[in-house]
């Protein structure tokens, strides 16, 4: 297919970078080459994460067909992709609730922890990790209930901690999560493949960790608790103020001779990007991979820069594409009575920012969307910003000012027709910004 003109379908050229971004990760194009050989004893494959589905049909499109294989993974409602034809099915896929957890995601927790009793030092456990397993790997621990999980996550994800800090404490209050997971598959041989969608690539913080060690520790877990006003049940503050939900260390015996492999990363979809606005002719730049912080404050960072672009040239020629990623976070407002919910995610808040502090700027426009295609709860993977984009909702009476107000980026952006919808893309290396200054 060949590349739209930049200049004459901005829009489009964005929309193709990210495709770009979101092919470098697909689990297919990346698995073969971290594939152990088969064992002597059996082969259990156990998994979670928005790319699952996927990561899965990779397996066993590239496991020998003579080999025996078997397993069970979870991944978000309707993140399964299309089975290929003519690939048998040998990987059980089932599918839970992100980002609020759910009976089903309890029930694939427990099924997980069945499936890897028993097993012996010739067997494989390997274990597909990407963004998303923290919710749908759900097992409370000891004193909590489901509930309690919901309650704990929604708190979580409106407080404005980072990804960091939410896992941390879901890590603490889980039976698997923060290495319990390999600790359960002992003595088996434990490969675990993962995609990244977190700052720096920490494979303890990917989907909470469940197969790696833990450096975190419940005093780190009570203090994030405490920081954002979160409450416990009495008996499970209790064993956390004296440390009986502790997680496997660094160093632990449990993890001795287990590899970790890193298939996929947030840094590897920005170069494909970039590769691709090079292969049209324009500059490409990526401030990083690693950007964290309020969604509106990052798009008002990034306005500011395209700005000092358009107009001076400044710090880097025009034309260009500048690109970031990361995990960037939405403090959720209190809700007015009688105001209707906001709705939206990160990618969506950044370009409520963005649009804010361009004011109309001549010759920038923007892409921003989540890798995985979902931004929040709604369908929409993001959002576009254009010069015309303030004047165009001004005509329809919005003021940016007031979604931002109540973090309502979809109610903002559907008007106006700058959605970005692409559905469940099946892979997930999180936060994914363009801006093309011409």
């Amino acid at each position: 297919m060949s590349t739209p003109d930049p200049r004459a379908l901005p829009r489009e050229f964005l929309t193709h970078l990210y495709q770009a971004a979101v092919r470098r990760a697909l689990p297919l194009h990346n698995t073969g080459a971290h594939l152990p050989r088969p064992p002597k004893g059996r082969t259990v494959v156990i998994g979670a994460g928005k790319a699952g589905g996927a990561m899965a049909q990779a397996v066993e499109a590239l496991w020998p067909a003579d080999a025996p294989l078997s397993g069970l993974v979870v991944t978000r409602y309707h993140h399964t992709p299309p089975r290929p034809a003519g690939l048998p099915a040998r990987i059980e896929v089932v599918e839970a609730s992100h980002p609020v957890p759910d009976a089903a995601g309890l029930a694939a927790s427990q099924r997980i922890l069945q499936l890897v009793q028993g097993l012996t030092a010739d067997d494989l456990v390997l274990c597909l990790i990407s963004g998303g397993g923290s919710a749908l790997l759900t097992l409370p621990a000891e004193g909590l209930t489901l509930e309690d999980k919901q309650r704990i996550n929604k708190a979580l994800l409106a407080s404005g901690a980072n990804i960091g800090e939410m896992n941390c404490v879901r890590k603490h209050l889980s039976r698997i999560k923060g290495g319990r997971l390999a600790a359960a598959c002992a003595p088996a041989q434990v490969v675990t493949l993962t995609i990244s969608d977190v700052p720096g690539d920490d494979p303890s913080v990917i989907a909470s960790g469940p197969t790696v060690p833990d450096a975190t520790t419940c005093a780190d877990a009570l203090a994030i608790l405490k920081r954002y006003r979160i409450e416990l049940p009495a008996p499970v503050l209790a064993a956390l103020e004296q440390g009986e939900l502790e997680t496997p260390k660094p160093g632990s015996p449990v993890f001795q001779g287990q590899p970790v492999h890193m298939i996929a990363t947030p840094q590897q979809s920005l170069e494909a990007a970039a590769e691709a606005a090079r292969a049209a002719g324009l500059n490409a730049y990526i401030l990083s991979d690693e950007m964290e912080g309020e969604s509106r404050e990052v798009g008002k960072v990034h306005a500011a820069l395209a700005r000092a672009v358009a107009q001076r040239g400044q710090p880097f020629a025009k034309p260009c594409v500048i690109l970031s990623g990361g995990e960037t976070t939405v403090t959720v407002r209190p809700r007015v009575e009688g105001e209707a919910r906001g709705r939206g995610g990160r990618a969506g808040e950044f370009c409520m920012g963005l649009a804010l502090a361009l004011q109309g700027q001549a010759g920038v426009w923007a892409l921003a969307a989540d890798t995985d295609g979902i931004d929040g709860m709604e369908e929409n993977a993001g959002a576009w910003v254009e010069p015309a984009t303030l004047a165009r909702a001004q005509a329809l009476g919005m003021k940016v000012e007031r979604y931002l107000d109540r973090n309502d980026a979809y109610g903002f952006f559907q008007p106006l027709g700058d959605l970005v919808v692409t559905g469940p893309t099946h892979t997930n290396v999180n936060d994914f910004r363009a801006l093309l200054v011409l």
